[in-house]
């Protein structure tokens, strides 16, 4: 594993806060962490340097202790015309994407309100912890426009078209017991407890073989984007592939001579 480097890499909106191997993409842009161009953009500035920091193991998205974040910036959209976001709607989508392209496990951690543009941000990650007052949710219908960064997609993939269709086609918030139910959170916690929570989930993955996460992260989504023969075969290039890693001698090692759970991996 490379030379450790905690400490904060900041944007004007976003922060990379980095501390024992957890690297959180901190949003803040009071009071609702509305996603401007220039939050977008920052947001994939941190999501790079999270990539590609060897110190860093795993990733929490996180607005702090109110609200995730509500949406776009409305205000910088509504003279908009369609020249205009047909220039700029592959840069939004592309900016939520890498987070989801992070090649380490990553959770999103929503207090109050992930909207719109947030709850596709929140899409965009592994796993999703929430409070019990949180609500979230695909309003964009209730503007006369679509979701515009993933939702369409992601959330149809999360929770079947049916399901995704009805909170895209009606724009209603979602409690968070229902969104627990369908599959739109994973988690549900006490409002205070959310960051502790997502901190707790990722726990196991800083010593874990960073390689084969990677590989398994690589193979599930690389497996939902083609038919079931191609991702069989992706599956298979990446399996092989591990057989060339330290951790992969290291984890058979240990099983063969401790038995299972008791490797220690070396982290690349």
């Amino acid at each position: 594993m490379g030379q450790r480097e905690e400490g904060t890499s900041v944007g004007e909106f976003v922060r990379l806060e980095v501390d024992g191997g957890v690297g959180t993409i901190r949003l803040d842009r009071p009071p609702m962490n509305a996603l401007n161009k220039q939050v977008q953009e920052e947001i994939r500035a941190a999501a790079v340097e999270a990539s590609t920091r060897a110190d860093v193991r795993a990733v929490i998205v996180y607005g702090g202790a109110k609200v995730f974040a509500a949406g776009a910036d409305i205000k910088e959209m509504v003279d908009m015309s369609y020249a205009d976001m047909a220039a700029r709607a592959g840069a939004l989508t592309s900016a939520l994407s890498s987070v989801a392209e992070i090649p380490k496990p990553t959770v999103a951690a929503i207090t109050g309100y992930a909207l719109g543009g947030g709850f596709e941000l929140a899409l965009c990650c592994d796993r999703r912890i929430a409070g019990d007052n949180a609500k979230v949710g695909q309003p964009e219908i209730l503007l006369g426009i679509i979701p515009g960064a993933g939702g369409t997609q992601r959330l149809a993939r999360l929770v079947g078209p049916s399901k995704a269709k009805d909170i895209i086609y009606t724009g209603r918030f979602v409690g968070a017991e229902e969104a627990l139910r369908i599959g739109m959170v994973d988690e549900v916690v006490g409002p205070d407890d959310v960051y502790a929570a997502a901190l707790r989930y990722v726990q196991p993955f800083l010593t874990g073989p960073a390689a084969a996460l990677a590989a398994a992260k690589a193979a599930v989504d690389g497996g939902l984007d083609n038919d079931l023969n191609s991702g069989l075969k992706l599956e298979s290039h990446l399996f092989s592939a591990l057989f060339a890693t330290e951790d992969q001698k290291i984890g058979m090692r240990s099983f063969v001579e401790n038995g299972p759970g008791k490797a220690k991996f070396v982290g690349r």
